[in-house]
Parts: structure tokens; C-alpha cells; sequence
């Protein structure tokens, strides 16, 4: 019986090339502290640090504290004063990365007729970075945190893509089994892994991410207008598949 979704974010949710987006991340960060660092040192320690995060199979430790662990041994630089930076940058330059992205209207369409049918709705956007970010994010999406039970961003997560361990920790927050969920998502190798567990698993193929050319193994798979026809076939509270 299917009771819950997981929808990944980034080329997901959110209509956009996620390569260019997080070059395009990277790259408005380091302006923003290059006062502080060279931003050609800046960047590479950004990067270095958040690849630590990714590969980190600490469960004590937190994805934010596993980034922070590996950064400020690199920059040498007070937590508390780049706590204040960052802060500031996600309210404020960050919002320009997304002022020429366009939601897509199939994309609040499926989310709305899954609330109104009771099912569990968990935003399962790989969690590298703070909930301020993916909050913005969900908003270019012209979306809001009211549409999901659970949002795993690096300050409530200890795993991350492609990790299986992801998956099993926001299966151990939400109280729920593999069987009962679809795991919706674009990358290949981050979002379909999910099957592993015994989720059934939904790829959207408008932005399309397989960087290895992994076999496609996926339940279902289409366009934005194929996910909004598939969640339109499910009743009220879960349905046998």
C-alpha cells in the first residue's frame, strides 16, 4: 500500500539544470566573501568541503557539522562570524539565483492532489545545504514547507545522496516502510538507488541527470505531465500497486 512521497528537489520539483545551479551557487558565494579569501582558494575549499559532507557515514554526525569540520580547518576562519556571512547571503544574494526560474504548473497540481488525499509528502532534496536555502528554493518552485510532513536539509540529516543511508533515515523519521513509498526524482544514480530499499521509484525525465550512464531501473518515468496523470490514478489514502 503506498501512503507516502518523496520528492527530490533539484531538477524535480524545481524546473532547473542543477549542474548550472550549483555552479552558479558556488560562484555567487565566493563574490560574496571575497573580501575575506581568494576566491579561486574559496571556491576549492567550498567544493572540498562539501564533497567531505557527501562521503560522511559519521550517524553522529550531522551533514552541517561534517561540512563545517572539513571548511573551517581550510579558511581558519571564526564559525560564528561565517554563521552571521552565510546568513546574510541566503537572504539576500541568494534570492537572485532564482529570479528568471519559471515554476512548473504540473508540479503544484500533483503535490495539491496528493495533500488532499491524505498521503505523507516528504521534501527528499539531497541535504548540503541549510533550510533557509531549501526553503528559498521551494519558493521559486512556487511552492512552501506546508506542503511536506518532513524536509531533510544538513541540519536535521547525518547521510546523503547517493547514500542508501539517506534513505533509511528519513524512513526512520517518518515512521514508514520501503514498500509504502514512491521516491520521485531526476537523478539516476541519487533518486533510483531508493529501490534498493523496496521503494517503488518515479524519474522525471525533463532534467534528466545519469552522469555514469547507469542502467534506467525505474517503477515509472515521464515528464511533469506524466507524474501529474499518474497521481491523479491514486485514490484517497494509498492505493494497491
Amino acid at each position: 500500500m503506498i501512503d507516502t512521497f518523496l520528492f527530490d528537489l533539484d531538477g524535480t520539483l524545481l524546473p532547473v539544470d542543477t549542474d548550472k545551479m550549483l555552479d552558479e551557487y558556488f560562484l555567487s558565494l565566493t563574490k560574496k566573501l571575497s573580501s575575506l579569501f581568494d576566491p579561486h582558494f574559496l571556491f576549492k575549499s567550498l567544493y572540498s568541503a562539501s564533497m567531505d559532507m557527501i562521503n560522511n557515514l559519521d550517524p553522529n554526525k550531522t551533514n552541517e557539522e561534517a561540512f563545517f569540520d572539513s571548511f573551517l580547518k581550510k579558511v581558519n576562519y571564526p564559525k560564528e562570524e561565517l554563521d552571521v556571512l552565510f546568513e546574510d547571503f541566503y537572504l539576500n544574494d541568494y534570492k537572485e539565483l532564482g529570479k528568471n526560474i519559471k515554476a512548473n504548473e504540473y508540479v503544484k497540481k500533483s503535490l495539491e492532489i496528493l495533500k488532499e488525499k491524505g498521503y505523507t509528502l516528504v521534501l527528499a532534496t539531497n541535504p548540503v545545504f541549510p533550510r533557509i536555502a531549501i526553503l528559498e528554493r521551494l519558493r521559486w518552485a512556487g511552492l512552501n514547507e506546508s506542503y511536506f510532513d518532513f524536509i531533510t536539509t544538513y541540519e536535521n540529516m547525518h547521510f546523503c545522496k547517493p547514500h542508501i543511508q539517506y534513505y533509511e533515515e528519513i524512513l526512520k523519521v517518518i515512521n514508514k516502510k520501503p514498500e509504502n513509498c514512491y521516491m520521485v526524482g531526476n537523478d539516476v544514480e541519487e533518486d533510483l538507488i531508493a529501490f534498493k530499499l523496496g521503494m517503488k521509484t518515479f524519474l522525471i525525465e525533463d532534467y534528466m541527470i545519469n552522469r555514469n550512464s547507469k542502467d534506467i531501473v525505474a517503477t515509472q518515468k515521464g515528464s511533469y505531465k506524466d507524474l501529474y496523470e499518474f497521481v491523479c490514478s491514486f485514490k484517497e489514502g494509498g492505493k494497491n500497486l
